[in-house]
């Protein structure tokens, strides 16, 4: 199984999206609130981002909900 990682805020329609893209394959992941939890801002501004969703899979970046880079990553 994957690792996978989400940073996502409480109004990001992409978060929700990826998110929800994520569920339907049935992947499991971990979701970091920036909104809510001033530790995954700042792990989030660490790499070099302000904006979400940020997708880490096993270690690699996605920037924004790409459907297409997740799935190859996932290997789907």
């Amino acid at each position: 199984m994957k690792n996978v990682v989400v940073y996502t805020s409480s109004t990001c329609p992409y978060c929700t999206m990826a998110k929800n893209h994520l569920k339907e394959k049935g992947v499991d992941y971990v979701e970091k609130n920036v909104s809510t939890d001033n530790e995954a801002r700042k792990e989030l501004m660490a790499m070099g981002h302000m904006g979400v969703p940020v997708i880490l899979i096993d270690g690699e970046e996605i920037v924004g909900f790409d459907k297409d880079k997740i799935d190859a990553l996932l290997g789907a």
